[in-house]
């Protein structure tokens, strides 16, 4: 047994291995890109967050530019008058509204929603 340990130990690279600045060097990197709190994990799952709230980031850009084109088509009274209108039914006084939905308008509406 002593001399397969001796022969073993005689191999270029068990000498290598053992060697205590390639155990450390082993140790460390491994704690490194695993266990650390800017462990290589961690650090994916952050990037993961920065592409889904760049995502988000994109998308309300774009609905902050519909609302500037809405507000700047409202800035008059007439256009602001006829959206009241037509979206949240509102009228003058003593005048009657009739609301006309054909059915495949109801599915239009279901879709933009």
């Amino acid at each position: 047994m002593r001399a397969f340990i001796k022969n073993v130990r005689s191999k270029k690279w068990v000498a290598f291995v053992t060697n205590i600045y390639v155990i450390l060097l082993t140790a460390f990197l491994i704690w490194m890109f695993f266990f650390d709190t800017n462990s290589l994990l961690i650090q994916e799952e952050l990037q993961d967050q920065i592409e889904a709230l760049e995502a988000e980031k994109k998308y309300l850009e774009g609905a902050i530019q519909k609302d500037r084109a809405l507000l700047k088509e409202l800035s008059s009274k007439e256009a602001l008058e006829k959206f009241a209108r037509e979206r949240y039914l509102l009228k003058k006084k003593n005048e009657e509204v009739f609301v006309i939905q054909y059915q495949d308008s109801l599915v239009q509406k279901q879709k933009d929603e």
